[in-house]
């Protein structure tokens, strides 16, 4: 089994990158931002503030996530709903940074993913994935990209699923967040130190998953 993690922040293209790439290798690929945001909306639902620990950590018990894989895409459950694109709402990528510098949300996921890399070979995405959740990762991959590069892949994919924003409000939010979870305490979205840096603000979505696999082909021996 391998295992690669794939971290960065929003917008540089590593969800859709994880995802090509693990259909090519035939192996399993785990969104992990998905759980985030997952806990995020539920806690959006009970009106409570995200940056409150004590009021958020009450609710966990109330949470259920089921991790599924239907037609080979990852279905994340929230108390036996698939909560599909209502978890990509800008609005929820707040809430999803703001609840993941809460360290008892990240203990609650933690053995979820964990139990996930166990039993398959996997390609993980998120912000510590190489440093925290898959320290033994066969292959790690930091990737980024401008602040307008990744804004506006994300305007255009909020844009083409419907969901009326402003690339100026996606600008702000993006960088907001970014700030938050590369000064968060507890896990900081920072590069691996043995993470491959991959910047691909003038990447095409094929030419991303070509240099990712290309990578993981080098480091160990995996092919299609």
């Amino acid at each position: 089994m391998i295992k690669i993690a794939i971290d960065g922040p929003s917008g540089s293209g590593k969800s859709s990158v994880a995802k090509a790439v693990a259909a090519k290798l035939g192996i399993v690929y785990v969104d992990t931002g998905a759980l985030y945001r997952s806990v995020g909306y539920f806690v959006r639902t009970k009106d409570t503030d995200p940056h409150d620990a004590e009021k958020v950590e009450a609710l966990l018990p109330l949470i259920t996530l089921d991790v599924r894989y239907e037609n080979g895409v990852q279905c994340v459950y929230l108390n036996g709903e698939n909560l599909g694109d209502k978890i990509r709402q800008p609005e929820i990528s707040m809430y999803a940074s703001a609840v993941s510098a809460i360290p008892a949300v990240r203990e609650f996921l933690l053995e979820t993913q964990k139990s996930i890399a166990r039993k398959n070979s996997v390609i993980m995405d998120g912000r510590d994935i190489g440093t925290v959740i898959l320290p033994d990762a066969d292959v790690k991959i930091f990737m980024t990209a401008s602040n307008e590069a990744r804004a506006l892949r994300r305007y255009k994919e909020l844009s083409e699923k419907g969901v009326e924003v402003k690339y100026e409000d996606v600008l702000r939010e993006m960088i907001e967040r970014d700030e938050n979870d590369r000064s968060r305490a507890v896990a900081p979205a920072v590069p691996a130190k043995d993470a491959i840096m991959f910047d691909n603000s003038e990447y095409s979505l094929e030419d991303s998953i070509d240099y990712v696999i290309n990578i993981i082909k080098e480091k160990t021996g995996k092919t299609e």
